[in-house]
């Protein structure tokens, strides 16, 4: 026998939704068995704006460095950053 489903509620807001699906199964309202495997090729992570300060001595370095390897010096900071990051979470098991 399938199991009956409840509606999913009208929310006046994404944060009434939220604190909703926070706090229920979603099993209860979506068939899951159904469900098909979305793929959002053009979704763009989200990013927040930082500031960080650095001796200009390693901003110079980095700046060189990006240059070297043709990348952005940003973009190059964000993958020293992901890659040390990785190795940290790898070692603290």
């Amino acid at each position: 026998m399938m199991k009956k489903l409840k509606n999913i509620p009208v929310f006046k807001s994404e944060e009434e939704e939220r604190k909703f699906w926070a706090s229920h199964d979603s099993s209860e309202y979506v068939d899951w068995g159904n469900a098909k495997r979305g793929v959002f090729p053009n979704l763009k992570p989200s990013t927040k704006t930082i500031s960080l300060r650095l001796p200009e001595h390693i901003l110079d370095e980095i700046k060189m460095l990006a240059r070297k390897r043709d990348v952005p010096y940003q973009s190059l900071i964000k993958i020293f950053l992901k890659d040390r990051l990785n190795e940290e979470l790898r070692h603290s098991g």
